[in-house]
């Protein structure tokens, strides 16, 4: 008997006939021996939708009542997945977040796990019951709801099959694995048999949507074995893990894009000591995250700062400097976009960056600014020649 961990999107629970598709997988684990605990995301649309909502009544509500109001999305999943298991003669109970024993702190709208107590789960598990867990949320100290950010149920997964030592976690989405690039977007696509962790997590960070980022770094720290696999069309998927074997000589894994970009820069900043952790300790402890930063050549007494954030930290980062800092010359380009491929190839091989630069300035795309990792290379370019600049770059990468 093994323990299983199976994580499904909310494409995949979206409506009557794609939750009893979810129900038949899971029973037919349920049924095969094995322990099975199921985590689900909000049905569909149903968060943006619950945004919408939220936009109806405030054009700034609480970050905590966003979050009351966000869970509420996953205990519809969880109930409805409950009752059609129940229906085909499997016996589930489902639970919220904090019933699954969830902790988190107190960061509303982007809460990190503090602590998993993993007793009532272990408990229904006990009793031959499939256990029904929404994902993206949890509980802090102060007994408030509080959610994971976009993406978190497959922090949730992850943090499950480490805290219960599941013999596999698995991740159902409406692709067949990870792939070279979106294959509903690009076309010749690869599906990748294996990845490392290293190399997925730099994709999920960089916009690729397989998997949620913090649950590739959890399922790195924890050693969790991760199975990418479509719930509609039962085929092998595509294994994420420590170490694989060499694809085929691949030396690029995949092209992202991500178009949550903004990029900020402050201009004629003091040249002296101490001024970029001014700038960057403001932002870190109003929980901007910050990826790309460029700082140039000191002149008369003066440099300029750029950096990247995602577009809905921009407001909160430009009246921190503003406010905290009082830095006044700032400017905000949200019309940018960040496209890069990664590959562990790309250490012991020379020219992969040369194609990716040919591949945009063929298509005429300017590029803005540069980062540069031993497996990645990100460049921020106008979000308007965004997935021009993926195709063109993976054509010249794999065909």
């Amino acid at each position: 008997m093994a323990l299983i961990v199976q994580k499904f999107g909310g494409s995949s629970v979206k409506d009557r006939d794609r939750i009893f598709n979810v129900a038949r997988i899971v029973a037919n684990t349920h049924n095969a021996g094995n322990d099975v605990v199921v985590v689900v995301s909000a049905q569909g649309d149903t968060t943006d939708d619950l945004i919408a909502k939220a936009a109806e009544i405030s054009h700034d509500p609480s970050a905590r009542e966003m979050d009351m109001l966000l869970a509420a999305g996953e205990e519809i999943s969880i109930s409805l997945l409950a009752m059609a298991l129940n229906e085909i003669g499997c016996h589930a109970t489902s639970l919220t977040g904090w019933q699954a024993g969830f902790r988190t702190d107190r960061a509303y709208t982007k809460a990190r796990i503090t602590k998993l107590e993993t007793e009532r789960i272990s408990s229904e598990l006990e009793r031959n019951r499939v256990v029904v867990v929404a994902g993206f949320q949890g509980l802090n100290k102060l007994d408030d709801i509080t959610t994971l950010g976009r993406g978190g149920s497959d922090t949730s997964a992850v943090a499950i099959a480490a805290a219960l030592h599941a013999d596999r976690c698995q991740i159902f989405t409406d692709v067949e694995g990870v792939y070279t690039a979106d294959p509903r977007k690009v076309r010749n696509t690869r599906k990748l048999k294996e990845i490392t962790f290293d190399e997925m997590l730099e994709l999920a960070s960089l916009g690729a949507q397989v998997l949620n980022n913090r649950s590739v770094e959890l399922a790195k720290k924890y050693n969790v074995e991760l199975e990418v696999l479509s719930s509609l069309n039962p085929v092998p998927g595509t294994i994420v893990k420590e170490v694989v074997k060499d694809m085929e000589g691949m030396l690029i894994k995949g092209v992202a894009k991500d178009t949550d970009v903004a990029v900020i820069t402050i201009l004629n900043v003091p040249d002296e000591p101490g001024t970029s952790f001014k700038i960057f300790g403001l932002l870190a402890q109003k929980n901007v995250n910050v990826d790309i930063i460029l700082q140039s050549t000191g002149r008369d007494g003066k440099k300029d700062i750029s950096f990247t954030c995602s577009e809905g930290d921009a407001d909160i980062a430009l009246k921190t400097l503003r406010e905290g800092a009082n830095f006044q010359d700032i400017t905000c380009d949200e019309t940018c976009a960040k496209v890069s491929i990664v590959g562990a190839g790309m250490q012991s091989h020379s020219g992969v960056a040369s194609k990716m630069f040919e591949a945009l300035s063929n298509n005429n795309i300017n590029i803005k600014m540069i980062s540069t990792s031993e497996i990645k290379i990100s460049c921020i370019i106008d979000r308007a020649d965004a997935d021009k600049a993926v195709s063109a770059i993976h054509d010249m990468l794999f065909d």
